[in-house]
């Protein structure tokens, strides 16, 4: 019997190192992980010249972002597929009923379904682009939707926010990055 106890003390130690080993290791990866919202993502937003593009519109006219130069503005990705992107949404309102500037970008959906979401819950776009195939995602570098930049008047992206906007990342991040946008 005491040899069965001695055993069962050894597997117990081994366990418990085991357990403190791995903890200690998770805690030094999760220090160095940078937060995932604001500034501390790295964003050269676009690798083309903002005021060059221009957004295919619903219906087939084209949004040219050159009429929109010089104020610092909002663009998010979203979709209507997409939960997190309905859950930001009353935010998004808020912040076009304080008279913030946001051009949409609606990322990999369909027009119809685009058009029903805005349309129930709805539309705090000044104007709205289609990404149906992803490309501007790409060259954008979005990680999914919704995602959200801060461009200043002569188009640098000023800050990044990846993920649905929450009363919090408001003040934290959208409205210290148009303050930071309107500085530049």
């Amino acid at each position: 019997m005491t040899r069965n106890r001695e055993r069962r003390r050894v597997w117990l130690a081994a366990g418990v190192a085991a357990a403190a080993a791995s903890a200690g290791v998770a805690w030094q990866l999760w220090k160095k992980q940078a937060p995932i919202a604001g500034a501390d993502v790295p964003s050269q937003g676009p690798a083309s010249d903002i005021w060059q593009l221009r957004f295919p519109q619903p219906g087939g006219a084209e949004l040219a972002m050159s009429s929109v130069r010089g104020s610092p503005l909002v663009l998010n990705f979203w979709a209507s597929w997409c939960a997190p992107c309905r859950a930001e949404h009353p935010n998004l309102e808020k912040l076009k009923a304080e008279g913030v500037t946001i051009y949409g970008v609606n990322y990999k959906d369909k027009p119809d379904a685009a058009l029903g979401f805005l349309r129930d819950l709805g539309n705090p776009y000044a104007a709205i682009g289609t990404d149906e195939s992803g490309r501007m995602g790409i060259d954008w570098g979005i990680y999914g939707v919704p995602e959200t930049f801060i461009i200043d008047g002569d188009g640098k992206v000023v800050d990044r926010f990846p993920g649905p906007i929450t009363e919090r990342s408001m003040d934290d991040v959208i409205r210290a990055g148009l303050k930071k946008a309107a500085a530049e």
